[in-house]
């Protein structure tokens, strides 16, 4: 069972960042271009991200572009697509592709199921497929079994539930696979990792790192494999706000200590 979270990381500690983004950094909303993460947060998870050496990443069923969008103008390592699509330190990409022909086939039976289903949307996102059911939940169970169909029809894609979404995606490519694959790269490796997300796409990601002895962060209420849990969005951003305070603070006894013993060296 989550316990709240009361604390927030050793700041003498070193540390990997995984942030889930809708839910977790930035409100739900009913279309998901509606979405925005406040620019203090974003200046705070930049300066996170300068004080780990680098080592945050964003970790979203989004796509990689719509990530960038909507970290402005930061550009952190990503993983997008719920790791189907990933974007190291370096810039490099590492993305799952689906046979065109399997994509065009998919996309053309979504787009007429869903014609038929009035206040459903579905979002494309290349190797990937998310039917929406917030505006009408009474198509759920019928957006479960288009889902349904389509996996057993193409083995190598698999169903990842959502909150008011049933997505379609290549097997094998979850959360936890990428921050796995994060954690064996620098400036991650090495690091003990924390990540918090909000969704069922995130479990994968708590179970590998409480594997790895890091803080598994729920936000939100539901049954989860995290060991923390904060109520809400707000809740992440005076925890991030407290790391951030808690940093400048460390600074700023370390350049009062470094200037004492410079004078005390010139002395």
């Amino acid at each position: 069972m989550a316990e709240p979270l009361t604390a927030i990381p050793e700041q003498s500690a070193l540390y990997a960042y995984f942030f889930d983004l809708d839910g977790t950094l930035a409100e739900i909303k009913p279309h998901p271009d509606q979405v925005v993460v406040p620019p203090t947060i974003l200046q705070m998870l930049h300066r996170l991200a300068e004080n780990s050496a680098g080592a945050l990443a964003l970790v979203s069923g989004r796509s990689m572009a719509e990530l960038d969008a909507l970290a402005k103008p930061w550009r952190f390592p990503l993983a997008g697509v719920h790791g189907a699509e990933r974007r190291d330190i370096h810039g490099r990409t590492h993305i799952v592709h689906l046979p065109q022909a399997i994509e065009r086939e998919v996309s053309l039976q979504l787009h007429t199921a869903l014609a038929n289903l009035p206040g459903t949307e579905l979002e494309t996102k290349g190797m990937a497929f998310a039917l929406h059911y917030r505006q009408a939940p009474e198509h759920e169970a019928t957006l479960q079994a288009i889902a349904s169909r389509i996996t057993q029809t193409w083995p190598q894609l698999a169903i990842q539930q959502g909150k008011c979404v049933v997505e379609i995606k290549p097997k094998g490519t979850n959360k936890g696979e990428a921050i796995s694959a994060f954690m064996q790269e620098a400036p991650f490796a090495g690091r003990i990792p924390v990540f918090l997300g909000d969704d069922l796409t995130d479990e994968t990601g708590f179970a590998v790192v409480n594997n790895a002895g890091g803080m598994s962060i729920k936000v939100g209420e539901g049954e989860t494999l995290a060991k923390w849990r904060l109520a809400s969005v707000p809740d992440v951003w005076r925890w991030i706000e407290t790391i951030h305070t808690s940093q400048q603070q460390e600074k700023n006894t370390n350049d009062r200590r470094d200037g004492y013993e410079s004078f005390s060296r010139s002395i």
